[in-house]
């Protein structure tokens, strides 16, 4: 078993002596997990470590893998400009990771140092990859590296791409490590990303997962929750669990805490045996997820995905289905549609008033219309549908409305100055003072806050 030591390790800079001048010991516990791992990695003569980091060039589209003779960083970028890092990259692991996933269809974007020019991407090891091997280095240095950030694809294949490095592994005749570096949530008490208390919630879920074994768990967590948490390390963790998918295995949380209000974790992973494939017990876990959401859908938010659904496989409009309600037929009003993925917008575009003769006309438009033609998102494909989430706004006709007059969590708000109009709708993520409403309404209407422009509010009924 090449590939036989297997980490979760956060990255926050100030725990490095250099950055943090004394402040380091508040995560002291974090500090001595990290040197504990550096020694296990050095007691094994670990010769390649292979880093999954969220602080490289992230696509929307592909994982990012660093193609080179050697990689360099430094964290100038946190006032510490003597510490710079240059480690040997393996380069025929690398390219054996590569070739597989050509073969097995998953997207990679291949960073070199000519990907200024390509993508505008520098070539450089970010702090992410950077705090952890800090710690490895002190302790050990023989070893290359195969250096990885996580891109925005599916978890499943963000998991699949784990089964493909750890299959490549299998082939090559040296201790392996893989390191999972990621912070968790960003929302715990005294963070300076403010506190949300789902952010304790999916740090204690997600540790009781990894800490049993229980990958279908975290597969199937709110996709809400993840995103209240701001969290940056579960999409690393999706990579680690693919290459453990053969093995029964316990997380060994060697630390936790979070002392400047982001979860700090260390985790070994031990391989207790070998098992079933897990791959399709995962799938069936997010079928089953998938189904119960659908299950939940009224007729408004089952119309949306629906139409959706129908105009991608079809390239046409959905007719009017016998499910819809005579209220959706009956009545005119501005729809807007908005879908998310993983709790990430994906599109969202809407009327403010009626363009069609029913709401369920509105709804099936402005479906197609969110996920084919939102200009922020390339359009949504097939193979996407199953991870796409609707809701639907019903808009109430506007009234105008004075800076007094707003409530971000009930109206949403019209800004207008001649042809230019920004619209935001009400009780969005993020968005809880009336303040931040106007900043971003008039950001998308290109409207200076010194002009002189006019506001109107307007409930909806949210359909989600």
């Amino acid at each position: 078993m090449p590939l036989n030591s297997f980490y979760l390790m956060p990255h926050p800079p100030i725990i490095i002596p250099e950055i943090g001048k004394g402040e380091e010991k508040l995560a002291e516990n974090t500090i001595k997990a990290c040197e504990k791992i550096a020694k296990d990695i050095a007691f094994k003569k670990t010769k390649t470590i292979i880093i999954i980091t969220p602080h490289g060039p992230v696509f929307s589209d592909a994982v990012a893998i660093s193609y080179s003779n050697f990689i360099k960083g430094n964290l100038k970028n946190f006032n510490a400009p003597s510490l710079n890092f240059e480690f040997k990259i393996n380069k025929d692991l690398t390219q054996s990771i590569i070739d597989l996933a050509d073969k097995s269809n998953i997207p990679l974007a291949i960073i070199t140092e000519n990907s200024y020019k390509e993508y505008n991407i520098p070539f450089i090891l970010d702090h992410g990859a950077i705090v952890p091997l800090y710690f490895i280095a002190k302790e050990y240095n023989e070893f290359s590296l195969v250096h990885i950030t996580y891109g925005m694809i599916s978890p499943i294949k963000l998991y699949e791409f784990g089964i493909l490095i750890e299959k490549t592994c299998q082939n090559v005749g040296e201790n392996i490590a893989i390191i999972a570096s990621g912070d968790l949530s960003h929302k715990l008490k005294n963070s300076p990303y403010g506190y949300d208390k789902n952010g304790e919630v999916f740090d204690t879920l997600l540790l009781d997962c990894l800490k049993n074994g229980d990958v279908k768990s975290i597969f199937t967590m709110d996709n809400k929750l993840i995103k209240k948490a701001s969290e940056c390390g579960l999409r690393s963790i999706y990579i680690l669990l693919g290459s453990l998918n053969n093995f029964n295995f316990q997380g060994n949380i060697l630390s936790y805490e979070a002392p400047f209000g982001i979860g700090y974790a260390n985790i070994k992973f031990d391989v207790i045996s070998k098992c079933e494939n897990k791959l399709e017990v995962i799938k069936h876990a997010i079928k089953e997820k998938i189904t119960s959401i659908r299950m939940k859908e009224d007729p408004y938010v089952k119309l949306a995905r629906e139409s959706l659904e129908y105009y991608i496989k079809n390239n046409k409009y959905l007719k009017i289905p016998n499910y819809v309600t005579d209220e959706m037929l009956n009545q005119k009003r501005g729809v807007f549609v908005s879908i998310y993925k993983h709790g990430e917008l994906r599109g969202c575009i809407g009327t403010i008033f009626p363009t069609t003769n029913s709401v369920a006309e509105e709804i099936i438009r402005n479906a197609v219309e969110s996920g084919t033609n939102d200009p922020r998102f390339f359009p949504v494909e097939e193979d996407e549908l199953d991870e796409l989430e609707f809701s639907v706004d019903v808009l109430m006709p506007p009234e105008p409305a004075k800076i007094n007059d707003l409530d971000p969590k009930k109206y949403g708000i019209i800004v207008r100055k001649g042809i230019r109009t920004g619209v935001l709708l009400p009780n969005l993520d993020g968005i809880d003072t009336v303040e931040k409403q106007l900043e971003i309404a008039l950001k998308k209407a290109n409207i200076s806050p010194e002009e002189n422009y006019s506001i109107e509010r307007f409930e909806v009924i949210r359909h989600r």
